[in-house]
This record gives structure tokens, sequence and C-alpha cells, in this order.
């Protein structure tokens, strides 16, 4: 299953504010289709569904294909700690994920075109990379090139200024970050339980 690239508000009416994928907001109580059902009959679901739902906006939220997703949730039962917290610090340590903490985007697709494009520098290196593993002390910058620190200008003016998160620290006049520690589960941009994500994969 490749990327998601459809209507994004159509995925936040189905599962809820995703502040990776868009700065959309929708009002609107009834989840998309031509039967529509109010989000407050989902209590109605089954487990599966509840797992299925739980997983997708893990999915949605950081741009993930399946195939990526599942990589993911392999890697953190192979690691030691708490399957659920390993996975979410897997993600939120991503590339993409701390360029868009940091605000240098207003969304996850966004950081990961600047990171594509080769704007990014992680310790005076180029990172291309948007799933490339930060870890702590890493210095994240802006490229030393004009053509560079204008295209992220931009983001920065047409991005409000969000607290930046106790993990990262952030100067905004270099356009510099550093990864502090590696974050906690609870201190993820997203309200999720990843137990369920396991769980849906355990049965894989």
């Amino acid at each position: 299953m490749s990327r998601y690239r459809g209507p994004k508000i159509r995925i936040v009416r189905r599962l809820g504010e995703l502040p990776g994928l868009t700065t959309k907001v929708t009002t609107r109580e009834t989840l998309p289709g031509q039967h529509r059902q109010s989000r407050l009959q989902r209590n109605n679901s089954s487990s599966y569904s509840i797992r299925l739902q739980e997983k997708q906006k893990l999915r949605y939220n950081y741009g993930l294909t399946e195939k990526q997703l599942f990589a993911y949730v392999k890697e953190a039962k192979r690691l030691r700690g708490a399957t659920g917290s390993v996975l979410m610090q897997l993600l939120e340590m991503r590339l993409d994920n701390i360029v868009f903490r940091l605000g240098l985007a207003n969304t996850i697709p966004a950081s990961r075109q600047i990171i594509n494009h080769g704007h990014i520098c992680v310790n005076d290196r180029k990172v291309d990379i948007p799933s490339f593993q930060c870890h702590p002390n890493d210095i994240i910058e802006v490229k030393n090139k004009q053509t560079s620190k204008q295209v992220v200008s931009k983001f920065l003016e047409k991005t409000d200024v969000k607290p930046v998160p106790d993990y990262l620290e952030f100067e905004r006049d270099k356009i510099r970050g550093k990864v502090k520690r590696v974050i906690e589960s609870r201190e993820a941009n997203i309200d999720i339980n990843e137990l369920l994500v396991v769980e849906y994969y355990s049965r894989k």
C-alpha cells in the first residue's frame, strides 16, 4: 500500500485530529462516505476495528506506508523496552518528524519535502532521507546556502510559532535545532494508544 496522497480532511473526519498530516480541522460530526455515521457511534465498533483505527492514525500522521509501519513494529519488538513506547520513540526520532516539531515546516509531508530537496543538514552533513533516525546531541540545521535558507524562512513565516518540545531546543535566529534526549512516548504530538497498534500487528 503506497503513501496516502488523497483528500486529507477526509482522513481527519474519519480518524480525528492528525497534526502531522495537516493543519486543517473539521467541525463536522459525521464520518465521510455515502452512509454517514456519527463519530459517537464508534463505541459500537468491534475490538478489531478499534485497533485498526489506532493503527491508521499512526500511519497517516507520520506519513508511512503499511510496509514501513510493520517494519517499525518488528524493530520495536526486537529492541529492549516496552514495545509501544519504543515504537513511538522510533517514529518521533525520524528526521522528518524532528524538522516538523522544530517548527521548520507546518506538517510532516512539508518537512519531508524540505529534506528530500536537500535543504537539511545533520551534524554538518546533508541528509536527504526523511526516515533518518536522529539521536541525542544531533544538530539539525538548514544547509548553508541562500536558497535553502530562503525556502525554510518562508515556512517559518507561514508557520505559527509553537512551543518546542522539551527534548529539543531551537535557535530561531540561526535556524538550528538540537536533540537533547530521546523522547518519551507521552510527549508525542498525537493522541494515540500505541498498545492497540502493537496488539493489531501481533495477529500477523
